[in-house]
């Protein structure tokens, strides 16, 4: 799989996700994936997908919510305990912090996938590709410098998983709807500065190469690539 680009790790210091991680997500390997083909160019549907400042004001809320609870019966010690503007667990950085990180690997307007029955290849616009060699249907594990990369099938699911350094990581979940005319990507990001994890949903339709808004070109190092039409 890519290595990713430096602004991914900068980004992760910088909003202060700093302390070890606590977990190890892992992907467990089934093999019903028969008539999945996510392969296709694909639009992103903002009608249809997560508003980032809903889904963090709801985050924010549910946390504030805890602490009250915790507080009524005594108890400071739990998550959502620390719910502050300052900089320990739950603090106000921290949560704005997760939701930047989440907008941030998410903002791709356009995907283009290329699938077969030994990899899957997506390539994001504006973003790092998402890649898996299948391997029999096993999901594969690898240690790069910067953390651990696992990817592979779930049931019709096919999930990648980003370990980073700094107690931080990143799971994509793309789920194919029923009639193949959709794709959704749903992003998680887990940092062990906040005790709640982050999820964006976004939601892509099928789209034909030349339709209108879109122009596509074949080029020697990604392939096929679509962009937005300037008027």
């Amino acid at each position: 799989m890519p290595a990713y680009p430096s602004y991914l790790v900068l980004t992760a210091a910088i909003l202060l996700l700093c302390a070890c991680a606590q977990q190890k997500p892992g992907i467990q390997p089934t093999a019903n994936r028969t008539g999945v083909d996510f392969s296709g160019t694909w639009a992103l549907d903002y009608g249809q997908s997560d508003n980032i400042q809903t889904r963090l004001n709801g985050m924010v809320r549910e946390l504030q919510r805890q602490a009250e609870r915790r507080a009524q019966n005594g108890d400071t010690r739990g998550p959502g305990a620390n719910l502050t503007i300052g900089n320990g667990t739950d603090s106000g950085s921290s949560i704005i912090g997760l939701a930047r990180m989440s907008d941030l690997v998410t903002r791709s307007q356009l995907l283009d996938i290329d699938q077969d029955p030994q990899k899957i290849r997506v390539r994001r616009e504006d973003n790092f590709a998402l890649a898996c060699d299948f391997h029999d249907g096993k999901p594969v594990l690898v240690e790069t410098p910067l953390g651990r990369e696992q990817c592979g099938w779930e049931g019709h699911q096919l999930a990648f998983i980003i370990a980073l350094p700094e107690g931080l990581s990143i799971r994509h979940r793309l789920t194919l709807g029923p009639d193949g005319e959709w794709l959704n990507i749903a992003t998680t990001v887990v940092s062990d500065r906040v005790s709640s994890p982050f999820t964006l949903n976004r939601v892509y339709r099928r789209m034909e190469s030349g339709a209108a808004g879109y122009s596509c070109r074949q080029t020697l190092t990604r392939g096929k690539v679509c962009t937005t039409e300037t008027p």
